[in-house]
């Protein structure tokens, strides 16, 4: 039977290693691989096969909405008309809109995925007996690992 967990880099990783030598699990059942972490950054636009469930836009749009809506009512007054200034304000807005929403995603969401959540950095894979299964998983357990699996 194997054991996988996924652990932090931590000292908790070491106490664990260590308990499980203690319990009789031999240091040749042990095996420890280190992760490689994504290092390239997160696209920003999506294609027609990937989407992440962010939207662009939706600032956009309402702002060209309440744009449009003020240059159409104050184009009653200026020489182009009410058309014209409503179109305009709603490219106007649409840009603004588009442009505050670059903004959150590139540099303030930016900044939240850095600091945001737990990585798995280093699995852990330890043979043993069906009998130390429960064992070695609580001792994985207690040792803060992330997640574990069993498998016969």
């Amino acid at each position: 039977m194997q054991v996988f967990s996924t652990f932090e880099t931590t000292g908790y990783l070491e106490l664990a290693i260590s308990t499980l030598e203690k319990k009789g699990i031999k240091r040749e059942s042990i095996y420890v691989v280190p992760l490689d972490n994504r290092t390239a950054d997160r696209r920003l636009f999506d294609s027609i096969h990937r989407s992440d469930g962010t939207t662009l836009i939706d600032i956009g749009m309402a702002l060209a909405t309440a744009f449009s809506v003020i240059g159409a009512s104050i184009g009653f007054k200026l020489s182009w008309g009410p058309i014209y200034w409503g179109l305009i304000g709603a490219v106007v807005g649409f840009v603004v809109g588009l442009a505050i929403r670059l903004f959150i995603e590139m540099v303030l969401k930016k900044r939240k995925r850095v600091l945001k959540g737990k990585y798995s950095d280093i699995i852990v894979i330890i043979d043993c007996e069906e009998s130390q299964a429960e064992t070695i998983e609580s001792i994985l357990w207690n040792s803060f690992a992330i997640g574990v699996a069993k498998v016969k």
